[in-house]
């Protein structure tokens, strides 16, 4: 079989940024102007559309046939534009090599994955792209100097034209090393498959209901206008959402020992508490009205929505780093903000309708409204509507069943009351009790967040990170919390000691080491020390109940801040490939979600079988446009079916119907 690997250059009027890879295809002025390509281990060759110039036969029988691989960085991106363009060629037949880096723990994007590979310098992208990207591939300004052309021609500028080619046929150059490199850990078919699915999702997109996101922008707009108003005459300033401008005047308001240095969203909240001058609070309280960030979720959407009246593009596959989860895109659906309020379809009325008064006496809180109606923008296509259902608890599901712990499963087997469970055997009180009306119930507060914040090894800083004290548990309880919840979870406490000692064990011996335990699941994860010598690729990976593998690039037993023996290995931490310490507690967590993921997947794979339209996915939960006699139940029953990989896993999915998107 051979190999042909890729990249292309196009223009367009759409901002990719902006409005993603999906959009900017079908924009009128979109076109391909280089096409780069190296088959198999011969040199790369370039072809420039903008000369005049035609793919040879080969290439373009080639694209279409299967039994030649095409292989691409982003491959999403080359084969919907090439697909746009006139060039058929099926997705089943690519291969996708930043998925393929995702998949081994490299970060996303041609340089950075180049770098963290190890690419010798002449085999890295050109730092000379993104200008000549913005020169020829984006509408230019039209001034008197430039002629007052909307575009930069090759012929505007032959040698940087010659450049932004040499540019092109160098991308394929880095995404062919990177593939050489890689090529001893092949992605899963499975998870090619997966892929395959995640792109074709984001193709057929999600509708919006415009009169909705218009009508929020309308309001948005004459709320900030509003607000900013008032803001003048409280504070006299030419621009209140100046952040130096009201910084200087809020400290103007106070004497010298009560300054502040900035207007950050912590120090205006703590500072709001405080008993302030009536103007200062208000004009605080407008700053953070002008602060939230709900619009700019319907301005995302107005800027990615097609002509259909479609969004596409919102799910990034192996978008989390090292777990393999699904991440969010262009409107980044994976951190909505919930809906509290209950009459929506009212309210979603009265926005369309630009009623920013009545809005106003119904809600009391217009602003939280639009932030809380985002999700509702989302609708089903003509005569459908929406199937949402998502996994019940299934963190704490995997955990416990991974880990054995027993007493957990049996909870989620029968009444699935997890809260109260842990309450109960926290506090050694009959779980019956643990109901409204009783004294004891106000313990169900403890179970709960020490089930959500706990399980991975967290302690006191973790209960207080997941809102311990807000909700009025006292802050000299929450050691005492802790140490009941191991207590009560002993299974899952001994699970992080022999995971991260069986990965120590693993890194230092080389060898292939399963964690020690009782008989639970997770002795059925293997760590490997797994390398090559020609390219000095090194990771230790672990294999999951399912499988797949999780990838930390060279590995190895570093020393921690406690000057004790830990885990380190290289991966993004805010943007940047760097060292990173882990832990017993981590490395659960990582396995845990990923998990959790190959489960969601596994749900997806049913569902898609079963000729049902997945729009797009949050987390644990599935959103089907789906024909009105597709009920959740059905849904429900597909995604609590057994996998074969995790006998004794219970798994519960919820879910409902609605003509628009929202959290039940």
């Amino acid at each position: 079989m051979r190999h042909l690997s890729i990249d292309i250059e196009t223009k367009s009027g759409a901002d990719i940024s902006k409005a993603g890879a999906y959009k900017y295809a079908q924009d009128p002025e979109f076109q391909v102007l280089l096409f780069a390509f190296k088959w198999d281990d011969e040199d790369v060759q370039i072809v420039d559309f903008t000369a005049g110039e035609s793919l040879p036969p080969e290439v373009t029988v080639g694209l279409s046939d299967p039994e030649i691989i095409k292989h691409a960085y982003n491959a999403a991106f080359e084969w919907w534009c090439l697909n746009q363009a006139g060039f058929y060629t099926p997705l089943d037949q690519w291969r996708c090599t930043m998925v393929h880096a995702l998949y081994c723990g490299y970060p996303a994007g041609l340089a950075l994955t180049g770098v963290a590979a190890g690419l010798p310098k002449d085999a890295q992208k050109l730092r000379t792209g993104n200008a000549l990207i913005k020169y020829f591939c984006t509408p230019a300004t039209p001034t008197k100097s430039n002629g007052g052309r909307p575009w930069n021609l090759p012929k505007h500028a032959p040698e940087k034209w010659e450049l932004f080619k040499e540019y092109c046929k160098q991308d394929v150059v880095a995404e062919n090393e990177i593939l050489k490199r890689l090529n001893g850990w092949p992605v899963p078919e499975e998870e090619e498959e997966l892929w395959q699915q995640d792109v074709l999702m984001n193709a057929y997109g999600v509708k919006v209901d415009m009169d909705l996101v218009n009508g929020a922008l309308t309001i948005d707009a004459t709320l900030r206008d509003q607000l900013l108003t008032h803001a003048k005459s409280l504070t006299g300033l030419d621009n209140p959402n100046s952040t130096a401008q009201m910084l200087e005047w809020v400290n103007s308001q106070f004497g010298p020992d009560q300054q502040i240095d900035n207007l950050r969203k912590a120090t205006v909240a703590e500072l709001m508490e405080k008993d302030l001058p009536d103007q200062v609070y208000k004009a605080l309280d407008i700053r953070k009205q002008l602060a939230k960030t709900s619009i700019k979720k319907y301005a995302a959407i107005d800027a990615a929505v097609g002509e259909d009246r479609r969004v596409r593009g919102i799910s990034q596959f192996y978008g989390a780093n090292r777990t393999g989860r699904y991440a969010g895109r262009l409107v980044q659906m994976q951190n909505l903000p919930r809906n509290h309020i209950s009459d929506l379809r009212d309210a979603r009325v009265l926005v369309k309708l630009g009623r920013v008064d009545s809005l106003q006496i119904m809600t009391g809180d217009v602003s939280g409204t639009l932030s809380q109606l985002i999700r509702t923008a989302f609708i089903p296509s003509e005569g459908r509507h929406f199937v949402v259902a998502d996994f019940s608890a299934i963190e704490a599901r995997v955990i416990a069943w991974l880990a054995g712990e027993h007493w957990v499963n049996e909870v989620f087997a029968t009444h699935g009351k997890i809260y109260e469970a842990t309450a109960a055997r926290m506090f050694n009180v009959p779980v019956e009790k643990i109901t409204k009306g009783n004294p004891e119930y106000e313990l169900r507060q403890k179970g709960k967040v020490a089930t959500l914040a706990l399980g991975y090894q967290g302690g006191v800083p973790a209960l207080k990170q997941m809102g311990a004290l807000d909700m009025g548990i006292p802050e000299e309880e929450l050691p005492g919390i802790v140490d009941m919840w191991r207590t009560a979870n002993s299974n899952i406490t001994q699970m992080w000691h022999d995971i991260e000692e069986a990965a120590k064990r693993c890194i230092r011996t080389g060898v292939d080491t399963r964690p020690e335990g009782c008989g639970a699941p997770y002795k059925t994860i293997v760590f490997r020390m797994e390398g090559e010598a020609e390219y000095g690729q090194s990771f230790l990976t672990i294999e999951l109940p399912g499988g797949r593998k999780l990838f930390y690039p060279k590995a190895h037993i570093g020393t921690n801040r406690f000057d004790k023996p830990a885990i380190c290995y290289y991966g993004l931490d805010s943007h940047q490939w760097c060292l990173i310490e882990t832990y017993g507690g981590k490395l659960t967590e990582n396995i845990v979600q990923a998990i959790a993921r190959d489960l969601l997947c596994k749900a997806l794979q049913r569902i898609s079988t079963l000729g049902f339209d997945i729009v797009f996915h949050v987390h644990d939960e599935v959103i089907i446009d789906a024909p009105m006699w597709l009920k959740a139940e059905q849904i429900c029953e597909v995604m609590s079916q057994p996998v074969d990989w995790a006998k004794g896993l219970v798994l519960k999915a919820a879910g409902f119907e609605s003509d628009f998107y929202m959290k039940d």
